[in-house]
């Protein structure tokens, strides 16, 4: 049977408002277990995710598990929140936060990413190396931009062919004509 406190520790409720404040401008969250990593390795880790915009926060799971509950996030992100437990934070664009983790791991096998939080879906720790394994918002963008711009290009090369090869064609009878009078 639980004990339920009849005072409210300001601590703890400061610390849970931290971490709420910390994940509101946030829709992707990635855990990971930094259990063997060194203080080095982490710091590695955070200026890594700090160049993609991305935050690595260790919390504790009870505090984080509230602030999650507060924002409405699923019930099955308790299921991640066991044992040491950090949070890349991505406001922007997860799938390169999840590089740089699983990247990490290849070279720090200590790191274990656990699943991750995307858009209000739950992940487990496959589906998220697979997410890593795609290209990016920006890669996706500049593709489309690419396939877009096709049609135009090949028109464009299309009509700047034909003044060139009437240009070659009357230089090819100019040089005919130069050698028949030659």
């Amino acid at each position: 049977m639980a004990i339920v406190a009849k005072k409210v520790q300001e601590t703890k409720v400061s610390a849970i408002q931290e971490l709420r404040d910390a994940f509101s401008g946030s829709e992707d969250f990635i855990f990971a277990d930094y259990r063997g990593l060194t203080v080095g390795q982490i710091t590695e880790l955070r200026a890594r995710l700090r160049g993609k915009e991305a935050t690595f926060k260790v919390v504790k799971n009870n505090f984080a598990r509230l602030a999650f509950e507060q924002r409405s996030a699923p019930a099955g992100v308790a299921k991640h929140l066991v044992g040491p437990t950090a949070v890349a934070i991505t406001p922007r664009n997860a799938n390169e936060a999840a590089k740089v983790l699983f990247d990490f791991v290849r070279e720090a096998p200590a790191l274990n990413v656990k699943g991750g939080l995307l858009g209000g879906d739950l992940y487990d720790a496959a589906q998220m190396e697979a997410f890593s394994k795609l290209p990016g918002k920006p890669e996706l963008i500049s593709m489309l931009m690419s396939v877009l711009n096709a049609p135009a290009r090949n028109l464009a090369v299309a009509l700047n062919d034909i003044p060139a090869r009437l240009v070659r064609s009357i230089k090819a009878v100019g040089d005919r004509k130069g050698e028949a009078t030659a």
